[in-house]
């Protein structure tokens, strides 16, 4: 089971971090680039029915998520699912980070992560603001699908 680091970040968004930071400032653009190719496709059930996910208006990308939360509860474990286009690298990145740091984890452990993580990133000269505001609005948008479905 995943632990929470000293800065509020469960352990795999934490590693996430610290791999951005360990690397110079160009290199962190590849490494988001990555993330934008690892996000797995959304599964049927949601392939089929995208009426079913949450649009992320913040993001200057057409990019929707739904977060699945097995039962109610602080450990209710949750699932994260992203539509993103993949000729928007930077927010399909974005969104793999959320799916690669969040999910798996208990509802307690999304709901505390902290709302600037996406500047511990270290991606803020490569990346506009804008785009930086789109991740935080993903993660805005997790949080509270997480307590609504969790009931915490």
């Amino acid at each position: 089971m995943s632990t929470t680091t000293d800065d509020a970040l469960p352990e795999a968004f934490a590693a996430i971090v610290d791999d951005f930071n360990a690397v110079p400032e160009p290199e962190r653009l590849q490494m988001l680039l990555d993330f934008s190719r690892g996000l797995p496709p959304l599964p049927e059930r949601y392939a089929q029915h995208p009426e079913l996910l949450e649009p992320v208006p913040e993001c200057q990308s057409p990019i929707f998520l739904v977060a699945e939360v097995e039962g109610t509860g602080k450990d209710a474990p949750v699932h994260l699912f992203f539509s993103a286009p993949a000729e928007s690298p930077t927010t399909t990145g974005f969104a793999g980070i959320l799916q690669e740091g969040l999910d798996g984890l208990t509802a307690a452990q999304v709901l505390a992560v902290p709302a600037d993580v996406s500047e511990r990133l270290g991606l803020s000269r490569a990346v506009s603001p804008l785009r930086l505001r789109g991740m935080a609005g993903m993660l805005g948008r997790i949080k509270r699908q997480v307590q609504e479905k969790s009931a915490v």
